[in-house]
């Protein structure tokens, strides 16, 4: 029997830095890496002298571990995880716990957890944020899967999780995909605030006329204050980075942005539970546009756009800008928490929304002072449906709001893209309607093909026909509404 207390499979960066964290904290780690010669150059490399123990199979590899085992994957989601299991069952016992720290999909995710639960073995999935000085400091860690799991990997888990306040951030997050579905929401707010970030920048940049070193100043100023996070000090700091000619190395970065597919998941899962996740489905749409670079070239040269005016008072306009950001942010993470709900119900998870938010204090990438607001939100009324309703974010929305709207109309004005700052405010005036022009959308429905509407005159869940045109013998009908 061996005496490694975990296993990790995979030593890429994420892996290798996630191993390297689990040793510091007191753990044995067995390692094992498909590509030839990974775990001799680990062992002889950072991992040399330290309580690393290396495999060469599979097999061997579990014949190293303490029982149960826990074996931690860090490979490639898809195929690579469902292989990998494959060829790890035959060597594997009851209670064994496998956990995927992978992006992989969550749906991936359940099926394996009720695969493997009914040979007697445990599941997790874990989401994992925070790159790779996250992942060799302390990530914020999401997991999720099989319960029964949790107690035997709990004490490495949080052991080696970033601490905020000096709480782990790192709680069990629920059954199934609830972790991977977590950190897919994670990653779905991430692409929503860097699309705001990339947004503003560009009103200060291209209609502003700002210096790097003033935007530099402004984002450093905001990460002292309600905007305190992590992408807004690495925004600051990519400002005064300079290249090898003495100009700003942004000046000389390709406009086309790259994507790994969680942000995609989001908007697919918000689509599939009827949730309007328009802030982010924009910040994808937005990559995507941008990622047309050549055909964007083509465009430029025979579109045209308004002319640009001075604005009266910058000072004013960045003071709105902070609103802006602030009001906008508020309806990403408003937005991911409602899909959240929606897929709970959905999946029969129990999610609880105020520790979600203290996973992402720290060690992520959407790291910010916001989610302590979050949390007592949470607090205040487990039960909130929206975190707009929230008393706290109900006042700093409208306090910010007036400046938010200054922003997006000078954009439209102005011609700079904000697509994301804009469609927040779109949702937040759609959300605080009464009264939506969906009443028309449904006469037009019932119209083109006959798919009934309801009447606010009549109970919720009758529906109702009107012959338009006059050419139906059967007229006005009423069944149950299904459309």
């Amino acid at each position: 029997m061996g005496n490694a207390d975990i296993a990790m499979i995979g030593l890429a960066v994420m892996g290798e830095n996630l191993a390297l964290n689990i040793e510091s904290r007191g753990f044995s780690v067995a390692v094992y890496d498909i590509a030839e010669g990974a775990v001799d150059r680990f062992l002889s490399g950072r991992g040399n002298g330290k309580r690393f123990l290396g495999a060469h199979s599979l097999e061997e590899l579990t014949s190293l571990l303490k029982r149960p085992r826990k074996i931690m994957m860090m490979i490639k989601a898809g195929s690579p995880v469902d292989e990998t299991i494959e060829k790890l069952l035959p060597y594997l016992d009851a209670g064994d716990i496998l956990i995927d720290g992978g992006n992989s999909h969550f749906p991936d995710t359940e099926r394996r957890v009720k695969a493997l639960e009914s040979r007697g073995l445990l599941y997790i999935g874990t989401g994992v944020s925070g790159g790779g000085e996250g992942a060799l400091k302390g990530p914020s860690l999401m997991p999720g899967g099989s319960p029964e799991a949790w107690p035997a990997v709990r004490p490495i888990l949080q052991a080696i999780c970033a601490k905020a306040d000096g709480a782990p951030c790192c709680e069990w997050v629920g059954e199934g995909g609830a972790g991977h579905f977590v950190k897919m929401v994670h990653n779905g707010i991430e692409y929503g605030d860097m699309q705001l970030i990339c947004e503003v920048y560009a009103l200060m940049k291209d209609w502003l006329g700002m210096t790097p070193e003033e935007m530099q100043a402004v984002f450093a100023e905001w990460n002292r204050g309600d905007l305190n996070s992590y992408l807004i000090e690495i925004t600051a700091d990519i400002l005064q980075k300079k290249d090898t000619d003495g100009a700003p190395l942004l000046d000389h970065i390709l406009d086309a942005a790259g994507q790994k597919g969680t942000g995609k998941w989001t908007g697919i899962a918000a689509l599939e539970e009827g949730v309007p996740l328009t802030l982010i489905g924009e910040a994808v749409f937005a990559r995507c546009l941008s990622a047309m670079k050549e055909e964007r070239v083509r465009a430029s040269k025979v579109l045209s756009g308004p002319k640009k005016t001075p604005p009266q008072d910058r000072e004013a306009f960045v003071r709105d800008l902070k609103d802006a950001l602030y009001a906008a942010k508020l309806i990403s993470y408003a937005q991911g928490y409602t899909l959240m709900r929606a897929a709970a119900k959905a999946y029969g998870w129990n999610l609880h929304y105020g520790n979600i938010a203290l996973m992402w204090r720290g060690g992520c990438i959407i790291r910010s002072a916001f989610l302590g607001d979050i949390k007592a939100a949470f607090d205040r009324n487990p039960e909130l449906e929206n975190l707009l309703l929230d008393d706290s974010f109900r006042a700093r929305i409208e306090a910010a709001q007036d400046g938010w709207r200054r922003v997006c109309a000078a954009a439209m004005l102005q011609g700079v893209p904000a697509p994301a700052m804009t469609v927040a405010l779109s949702y937040y005036d759609g959300y605080r309607s009464e009264r939506l022009p969906a009443n028309l959308l449904q006469a037009q429905r019932d119209y083109f093909g006959a798919h009934t509407y309801e009447r606010i005159d009549a109970p919720r869940g009758k529906a109702f026909h009107t012959d338009w045109t006059g050419e139906s013998a059967q007229g006005a009908v009423s069944s149950t509404y299904n459309a």
